[in-house]
């Protein structure tokens, strides 16, 4: 990934703060038939190993867990991110300088995958999962494992795979506008909040005290 240093994010915490909040990680592969990417919801446990520990699962049919075992992969997190319009800049009607661009978040984590195929992982692993995302969604009574028959649920764990990736280097690029002076970047969260991404809005105005 290219990476001005305006935008390099090198803080673990914030970094893992944008994994657990955008916990959809693109997983990348390269296996016998090249280049390939799944869209998996990961746990982090950022207490294991220098820069943390991915779990994840798989359906047993994906054959991802096979063509990728013990080698080198790469997951994306993805967080906010907008387009920049030349208009938001107050200075633009001074010497009409400026070009669109996009700002966005993202951290790249990289390590090894290694399978886990054992059903007490796996179970733990969900559970966990839907504890977390449950409570997320905010509901009067959350969904729990308990609520499914058991065998429903000892056959849907049998369909699965875990995987596991110790990170071995996280690279976090926020592209936030640290580059423009401090009018012409809230200029233009100004004009992203306009346009109702007050997610982006906000992250471009923290991005002036990074």
């Amino acid at each position: 990934m290219y990476l001005p240093a305006a935008f390099e994010m090198n803080r673990p915490e914030t970094l893992h703060a944008l994994m657990q909040a955008r916990p959809l990680g693109t997983l990348v592969t390269h296996g016998p038939d090249g280049l390939d990417a799944n869209h998996i919801p990961f746990e982090l446990d950022p207490a294991v190993g220098p820069h943390g520990l991915l779990r994840a699962h798989v359906a047993h049919a994906n054959p991802v867990w096979q063509q990728a075992a013990d080698t080198e992969v790469l997951v994306v997190f993805q967080a906010t991110d907008g387009y920049i319009s030349p208009n938001w800049y107050p200075s633009k009607p001074e010497h009409h300088r400026h070009v669109p661009t996009w700002n966005y978040a993202v951290v790249h984590a990289h390590g090894v995958l290694r399978v886990r195929d054992d059903e007490r992982f796996l179970r733990g692993l969900v559970a966990r999962l839907t504890r977390e995302h449950e409570a997320r969604s905010q509901q009067p009574r959350p969904w729990k494992m308990g609520d499914a028959p058991v065998d429903y649920i000892d056959g849907l764990l049998k369909a699965i795979v875990g995987l596991e990736i110790e990170i071995t280097r996280l690279v976090g690029k926020y592209k936030l506008g640290q580059n423009r002076e401090e009018r012409g970047r809230l200029g233009a969260a100004a004009g992203l909040e306009g346009l109702g991404n007050v997610e982006a809005a906000e992250a471009m105005r923290e991005a002036g005290g990074s």
